[in-house]
């Protein structure tokens, strides 16, 4: 089988951007929902994200800077207050997010655009999406820069919001409740029906008969 080599490191970032993003799919969406210190709740979707760890609950985020290498909108924000709400994105909300990334100015509100609606968090300022089929609360742990471009953000799950058809008691999750978009490349994305189960192996020594 005849495979594609490629040094990343001898393109443009723009190539890098395009074969990075076809080929790490699908990718979960997270909907930022953040506050600025007027008051004005800012939301902007990105697919440079997903949890990291459990202990500590962590998740990851890649925050992209403007092409003059100011921080947009949601990175100034968590600069600022230090607290996000990551709202997840099912089917339904997935045309309001799409709206979410057009670039507005900071003092307008993209959930006026959308048509979304907030809800109070419990342990944060910023509100969370109340269309969400689960949001977390998250403070900011830590964030590293890589170039005048790029931001990682780390941040602490504090509080998790869900609906009730969507996880139970026992935190089992009903996938067709869910119904969660994933994000593809270009101006593709993919619903998450088509779903199967293995059961992982556990290893027996075959030397101990």
């Amino acid at each position: 089988m005849t495979m594609r080599s490629i040094a990343l490191d001898t393109l443009p970032d723009d190539r890098v951007y395009k074969i990075l993003c076809s080929l790490v799919i699908p990718r979960p969406i997270a909907l930022v929902s953040s506050l600025n210190a007027e008051g004005v709740v800012n939301a902007a979707p990105f697919s440079f994200f997903n949890v990291f760890s459990e202990a500590p609950p962590l998740v990851v985020l890649g925050l992209q800077h403007k092409p003059d290498h100011s921080a947009k909108d949601t990175t100034r924000n968590i600069q600022a207050s230090g607290e996000f709400v990551v709202n997840l994105v099912d089917e339904a909300l997935a045309e309001a997010m799409n709206v979410c990334a057009t670039d507005f100015p900071a003092d307008m509100s993209e959930l006026d655009a959308a048509g979304l609606t907030t809800a109070a968090s419990t342990r944060i300022a910023p509100p969370r999406i109340a269309e969400a089929p689960a949001a977390l609360e998250c403070r900011r742990e830590v964030a590293l820069s890589f170039g005048p471009q790029r931001e990682l953000l780390i941040g602490r799950v504090l509080h998790v919001h869900v609906r009730e058809a969507v996880m139970n008691e026992r935190f089992d999750v009903d996938i067709e409740a869910y119904r969660p978009v994933g994000r593809l490349y270009g101006n593709l994305y993919t619903r998450q029906r088509d779903v199967f189960a293995m059961v992982r192996p556990t290893f027996k020594d075959p030397r101990n008969g």
